[in-house]
């Protein structure tokens, strides 16, 4: 688990997001879990494979998030693939609700972490790229990186 600046540990992050999407805002969610998540979750046994938030009848869900089941618990153990609620201001729900019904946007889950030790999603109101979208941004950090490289003197080409 890393450590972020702000006392946020990071459990998990979904590094395909900023690839296959153009995040356009951010945003802090609750999350409500169930028995030993919380334990799988602080060992790290989540995975985000095709994971999203979704407005239905007025409340924020996560779907597809994969906890693990924790080895030490054997009571009570909850579907690993279940949705989860969410937990967000009035307003913001409210706000999402309007923005992910325009056509193209959807709500995707960045990174899961623990703030003050309650698990919490950040969420990212996405656009999805196109593939020359995709290349353009591939382009853009391998300049991005030369130009790092030429200022600080790491030039390894000779």
């Amino acid at each position: 688990m890393a450590r972020s600046a702000g006392g946020r540990k990071i459990v998990l992050r979904n590094r395909k997001a900023r690839h296959e999407f153009q995040i356009l805002e951010e945003l802090e969610a609750g999350l409500v879990l169930e028995g030993a998540e919380v334990k799988s979750l602080r060992v790290g046994k989540a995975s985000f494979n095709d994971a999203y938030a979704a407005v239905e009848d007025g409340e924020l869900w996560l779907h597809n998030l994969h906890i693990s089941p924790y080895e030490s618990a054997h009571i009570d153990l909850p579907n690993p693939l279940r949705r989860r609620k969410l937990l967000v201001h009035r307003r913001e729900l409210q706000r999402l609700t309007v923005r992910t019904t325009e056509r193209g946007m959807t709500l995707v889950p960045l990174d899961l972490h623990f703030a003050r030790g309650r698990a919490k999603v950040t969420l990212g109101l996405a656009r999805g790229k196109k593939l020359y979208d995709k290349r353009e941004s591939l382009k853009r950090d391998v300049m991005r990186r030369e130009v790092e490289r030429a200022l600080h003197g790491k030039d390894d080409r000779g």
